[in-house]
């Protein structure tokens, strides 16, 4: 039997910290006793909180949505929530910790972590978008319909530069390219959108926020323009656009939101970030006048169509798609849509169902390209009969 170093002296509680033992764990108690007061009451007085699905599998059970679901659902208790709050902003304060959605890069500069996330079977989902997306090109096909794909990139591959102490893991760094190669072997146009964004390097993306910045937005709706062209649509209808700069203004940023941090003095946020954002009007062309036809017709509803992310609702992306279109489009993007949230809802619309366009045009961002990938019931399935 190995004897003790007897040089190695135990550490003994000093007796400041005998003393206040006591009081350490009567907080403790009365936190742990609140926690689970507010949780009976939201469970069995409000009924804010249902804890187990109406339906329970065992799959649910093996991938643990059932613990996911039971944490979804104790975080809407307020006393939850304002815990999680007073978490997030003392580790901010202390040690400068963004929590688990966020990290941190240079001078200030904050990226989403999921950008930087490998996920199990990461190809295999890739194929499987691959095979959805051209099922749907196949589809819109019957219909006389284009199709044109654009993928946003990381902004933690394009903002490189700023990410300090950040690394991407190597098998990143293809993805959004492979992804793009598969894509045009199966017939599908496909614009990524990282060499139109690289020359402006960080001043392409906001600092405190996932989504581009109008400099970047500009450059992305130039680049789909220009795409637009070489498919050989033109865009109807007819519409030149002017842009006006605004003076700057603080933008808050959603990534200190994902960071919990919004609810603090702006002094004890992470520094706040100032755009100077411009506005866009439509131009009156030189003896222009619309036909009875076109007021009462669809002469005038537009013939290409935008599907995708917050992307396309962020930093006037879509006045300056419609700038470099010289046209008006149909706006369908929808805020969290990810792949396919956007896509889901337009092509059982009425909007699309009654007023097809010539041309869709579906943003996704690469951050979503290899994320676990659920398939849904989208038109080409219905009209195939499966």
């Amino acid at each position: 039997m190995a004897k003790k170093d007897a040089s190695i002296a135990p550490v003994m509680p000093s007796a400041m910290m005998i003393r206040l033992s006591p009081l350490a764990g009567v907080v403790m108690f009365i936190f742990l006793l609140s926690g689970l007061s507010f949780c009976l009451w939201a469970m069995f007085v409000s009924h804010k909180v249902d804890l187990l699905p109406d339906t329970v599998t065992w799959a649910d059970v093996r991938d643990g949505e059932i613990t996911h679901r039971i944490a979804r659902e104790l975080s809407a208790v307020p006393f939850a929530k304002r815990a999680a709050d007073l978490e997030r902003a003392a580790s901010w304060l202390a040690i400068g910790d963004t929590g688990p959605r966020v990290r941190q890069g240079c001078a200030n500069w904050l990226f989403l972590a999921d950008e930087m996330k490998i996920h199990a079977q990461a190809d295999m989902h890739a194929e499987a978008r691959v095979a959805k997306v051209k099922a749907i090109q196949t589809w819109l096909a019957s219909r006389d319909i284009r199709l044109l794909i654009a993928v946003v990139p990381d902004k933690s591959r394009i903002a490189s530069e700023q990410l300090c102490s950040l690394e991407r893991a190597p098998q990143l760094a293809e993805r959004a390219v492979r992804w793009q190669a598969q894509l045009q072997a199966e017939g599908v146009a496909v614009l990524n959108l990282a060499p139109a964004l690289q020359p402006l390097g960080s001043n392409a993306f906001l600092r405190t926020d996932t989504h581009w910045s109008e400099a970047g937005a500009q450059a992305a709706a130039q680049a789909i323009a220009a795409e637009v062209a070489e498919l050989g649509v033109t865009a109807t209808p007819s519409r030149r656009w002017q842009r006006t700069r605004q003076e700057a203004h603080v933008r808050p940023g959603d990534l200190v939101r994902l960071a919990g941090l919004d609810w603090l003095p702006a002094s004890l946020q992470p520094a706040v970030e100032s755009v100077a954002a411009s506005t866009f009007s439509a131009a009156e062309e030189p003896g222009e006048s619309m036909s009875e036809d076109d007021l009462f017709g669809d002469s005038q509803l537009p013939n290409v169509a935008l599907i995708g992310t917050s992307f396309s609702r962020n930093s006037n992306f879509v006045p300056f798609l419609e700038q470099a279109l010289a046209a008006s489009l149909g706006n369908f993007a929808k805020d969290g849509g990810e792949f396919s949230g956007a896509a889901q809802d337009y092509f059982v619309s009425p909007a699309f169902t009654q007023t097809p366009p010539q041309l869709v045009i579906w943003e996704i961002p690469e951050r979503d390209l290899q994320t676990p990938f659920e398939d849904w019931d989208s038109p080409d399935k219905a009209d195939s009969g499966s």
